[in-house]
């Protein structure tokens, strides 16, 4: 009778089996790697603001899963190692150096081109007063245009070309006679100084002598001569008007 009533008296213990044990610490577990990418502070949160059996119940019937290698495994607890992401090692690029002086190069080389296809650009010879024009003068044909001005003021190629002349010449003192790329020639008379030699490649616009007053002259002056290709020399005036440039 006292053994029957001792069964009577005694109470139901509820246990938490181990495998929703193992729910639990990893519902820990997974909150907390969660909160440090910001997207589970407020479900943190109310979990802590529930009854402790909420959450056993939570955890009991919610299945987690974790992904590893492709094969899909559930998490029983215990203290597993981190996942560690395999990251491709930095290599620095070989042969920086020489990479960005071929870049330098090629685009210096599409700048030229693309200047070869504009055409040439065509340049005043010389600044200064203009003095005597193309035509009939002192019994003879004047071929060219006098521009005057001080001794030793910047003559300039008119257009790209390849020197041909640079040097003595008579009538003109010193003569520079320059080939352009579409076959005409242009000279330049009488000059100081003499800043090119024979076979030199010039741009248009760059100096290629100091005026002054060698030769046949009656003071510091430029002659300019064109003569376009296959003729023989013509009048610089309208020749420069055609392209731009007026002389007065």
């Amino acid at each position: 009778m006292q053994e029957q009533t001792q069964r009577v008296g005694k109470h139901r213990k509820h246990t938490t089996s181990q495998s929703a044990k193992g729910r639990v610490a990893f519902v820990a577990v997974a909150t907390g790697a969660v909160s440090t990418a910001g997207a589970g502070g407020a479900a943190v949160a109310q979990t802590q603001a529930q009854p402790q059996s909420a959450v056993t119940e939570a955890a009991v019937e919610v299945d987690y899963q974790l992904t590893n290698n492709g094969v899909e495994s559930e998490y029983v607890g215990g203290s597993s190692a981190p996942q560690i992401l395999a990251i491709a090692e930095f290599k620095p690029v070989v042969n920086l150096g020489e990479q960005i002086a071929k870049t330098i190069e090629y685009n210096a080389e599409r700048v030229q081109a693309d200047l070869d296809n504009r055409g040439p650009s065509v340049a005043k010879p010389a600044e200064g007063a203009f003095t005597s024009g193309y035509g009939p003068r002192w019994g003879t044909i004047h071929q060219g245009i006098d521009i005057a001005n001080a001794v030793g003021t910047p003559i300039l190629a008119v257009m790209d070309g390849t020197v041909i002349d640079s040097g003595p010449a008579s009538g003109y003192g010193n003569w520079i006679r320059i080939q352009h790329t579409d076959g005409s020639i242009s000279v330049y008379g009488h000059m100081e100084t003499l800043d090119v030699a024979v076979g030199q490649t010039v741009r248009a616009g760059e100096k290629i002598a100091g005026m002054g007053s060698r030769g046949f002259s009656t003071g510091s002056h430029l002659h300019f001569e064109i003569h376009p290709a296959g003729m023989g020399p013509v009048d610089p005036l309208p020749w420069f008007a055609e392209r731009g440039i007026i002389i007065a």
